[in-house]
């Protein structure tokens, strides 16, 4: 006789396959609009988050990440890789998977994929960021990395910032090509270009999203000029960074989490006093963001766990009582709580 499992022992499961039907059944600028809100509310009670740096596993070739965070009611966590060389072998750089749990039982209530969510998520938040601290009248950005996270972020922009023309630049143009091809397809005006130089000209924004796990200067001090903002996305981890220190120097700089930001973001080259800004603090009023036109703003992003929270508090809701989730028998619920062995035994008559 096998044992079914009870009602208590199922969680949600969103799969890669469900969350893609979810984000086509939303559209996806209103997914990324609707998860930007829901990042946003959550910064604003950014205090009442239990916050610590991510719990990182350096390996050869890259990093293996776990990024808890909780309120009173909820708890999250994400599993999350990032291993550059990956795609040379038909691998993801970044896979991920998140889990959303009830503080009072600590019984889950949602496991789901992250890959996409991830990717979804960082460009929610790089927008949402921007609505604060880029030009008002930006209209064009440069995007230099073309890689899987490179259409998640123009959509993003486009969504919350209306930025519809792209200057696109990836030191393999293959990468490129394909960015153009699919951002051409989605209604963006998009120049390819062949050099980082020729592709910030004329940018209000500059969106930096490259791979590699090293020291690098993807832009250089004389490439940046008055009142540009810079999204720089590809620094997360120590000895990897994208910008030379004299734009760092000169520039008004947001980051998410400076306890993260300090060891793994562009400002791990600055002294570790160096004046920033905590986002949270300029989407509750208490902070300046984009004070003049001729400010050049830098969020320093290295993704924090309340954005990937808020990703899964905002997917629970979109999936309830739908279709896009299915029930895991994930959790041992024996009839009596103290009695596992028993059901153990009971299981195979």
């Amino acid at each position: 006789m096998t044992v079914s499992p009870s009602e208590l022992a199922y969680v949600p499961f969103v799969s890669v396959e469900n969350m893609m039907r979810l984000t086509h059944h939303v559209g996806i600028e209103t997914f990324l609009k609707e998860l930007a809100a829901f990042i946003e509310a959550d910064f604003r009670r950014w205090p009442d988050f239990d916050k610590i740096p991510r719990v990182a596993s350096h390996v050869p070739d890259g990093v293996i990440e776990l990024m808890p965070t909780a309120d009173r009611t909820l708890y999250s966590f994400k599993y999350v890789n990032g291993h550059p060389k990956n795609t040379r072998t038909g691998y993801q750089t970044v896979t991920a998977f998140g889990v959303l749990s009830q503080v009072s039982n600590g019984y889950p209530v949602l496991l789901s994929e992250m890959t996409v969510l991830t990717a979804l998520r960082t460009a929610a938040t790089s927008a949402l960021a921007a609505t604060y601290l880029a030009p008002r009248d930006a209209r064009v950005m440069a995007m230099i990395g073309n890689g899987a996270q490179c259409e998640f972020q123009a959509m993003a922009f486009r969504a919350l910032c209306g930025i519809n023309t792209l200057r696109l630049y990836d030191i393999d143009a293959r990468a490129t090509e394909k960015a153009r091809r699919n951002l051409t397809a989605q209604g963006f005006e998009v120049i390819s270009c062949t050099s980082a130089e020729q592709a910030v000209e004329g940018a209000h924004v500059i969106t930096t999203c490259t791979a590699d796990k090293q020291y690098a200067t993807i832009l250089t001090d004389n490439m940046v000029g008055a009142g540009q903002h810079i999204n720089a996305i590809g620094g997360d981890c120590p000895g990897k960074t994208e910008l030379h220190r004299d734009i760092l120097l000169r520039s008004d700089i947001f980051v998410e989490y400076p306890e993260q930001t300090r060891i793994e973001g562009e400002i791990q080259s600055l002294d570790k006093d160096h004046p920033v800004t905590e986002l949270w603090q300029v989407i509750r009023g208490e902070a300046a963001g984009r004070r003049d036109q001729r400010q050049v703003t830098l969020f320093d992003s290295v993704g924090f766990a309340i954005e990937d929270f808020s990703a899964l508090r905002y997917v629970r809701e979109k999936v309830d009582g739908t279709g896009f989730s299915q029930p895991l028998d994930l959790l041992a619920d024996p009839d009596d709580p103290r009695d596992l062995f028993g059901m153990l035994v009971r299981s195979i008559a």
